[in-house]
């Protein structure tokens, strides 16, 4: 069942092109930093890396460059299209080039959809859904001019399925999700690879540094982050390891942990109830809640 599921024991043959030049988003920490090392360790040509943290943006960029990787950081708030704009600009002056566009900002909102405001709707959709149609719409010029090029967009198991508690995260997710396939399908023939990565739970701080909805219990916060604790089994450096490998296959839809193979397995088995599946089978509520 896990026969293309690749753990980080796995050996990757091929290498990457020695003149790519990866822009990896929302790499202060997490996936995003674990990328930017594990193309490090890949001896490509440049890596640039952006967030809006700058103190963990720096730390990135340090540990990329005592690798010896040219590497450029860049504080750009994604969800802002004259930052995209700028960050382009920056970056081709720096590197020359752009031959990977990895999307991987994101950020969380707890709370039901009557406990959350429109605010908290739209920022959230402005980092995680309009982050991505930034940066593929000023990204793609330069990226069709090289003569290999990959667009990797990070949705989420939340993209495949959608429990309670979750409406912003899944909107956002799953528009991430049929932008990227509808986009990859414009691509095909062409220098331009595009591909959706659905994580499982990762061991990053995403449950952590996730808003209150404006009804929201204050609790919940602490709650949330202690079951996202729970769950999370995979590592940002295997989910690296697994992305990097994707890249290489070309992998239209990268799943990242057994976890997600098993819910990608039984959204589509049961796709009225997976939910209670999932449930029944992980011995616990997705939800928050007190029912």
């Amino acid at each position: 069942m896990w026969s293309t599921w690749s753990g980080p024991d796995q050996k990757i043959e091929n290498m990457l092109e020695n003149n790519s030049v990866a822009v990896i988003t929302g790499a202060a920490s997490g996936i995003g930093r674990a990328l930017a090392l594990r193309l490090a360790a890949e001896k490509i040509a440049g890596i640039a890396v952006t967030d809006v943290n700058e103190t963990g943006l720096a730390e990135t960029a340090a540990m990329v460059e005592a690798t010896g990787v040219p590497v450029s950081f860049h504080l750009t708030d994604v969800s802002d299209l004259k930052q995209v704009q700028q960050l382009a600009d920056d970056v081709v002056t720096r590197h020359g080039r752009v031959t990977l566009l990895i999307n991987n900002a994101g950020v969380g909102v707890m709370g039901t959809f009557e406990q959350l405001s429109i605010e908290d709707l739209e920022w959230l959709m402005g980092i995680n859904y309009w982050g991505v149609i930034y940066g593929c719409k000023v990204f793609l010029p330069i990226l069709k001019q090289q003569d290999s090029a990959h667009i990797l967009n990070v949705s989420s198991v939340f993209g495949l399925i959608a429990p309670e508690e979750q409406t912003a995260y899944c909107s956002s997710k799953f528009a991430v999700r049929g932008f990227t396939e509808s986009l990859r399908h414009e691509m095909a023939g062409t220098n331009v690879t595009v591909q959706c990565i659905h994580p499982g739970g990762i061991k990053t701080n995403i449950a952590r540094n996730s808003r209150i909805g404006a009804e929201t219990p204050d609790e919940w916060k602490q709650q949330g982050a202690k079951f996202f604790d729970k769950v999370a089994k995979t590592s940002p450096e295997t989910a690296a390891d697994v992305i990097v490998k994707g890249i290489k296959d070309k992998n239209p839809r990268i799943l990242i942990g057994q976890d997600a193979f098993l819910i990608s397995m039984f959204s589509r088995l049961f796709p009225r109830r997976y939910l209670s599946v999932i449930e029944r089978l992980a011995g616990h509520k997705m939800s928050l809640r007190k029912k």
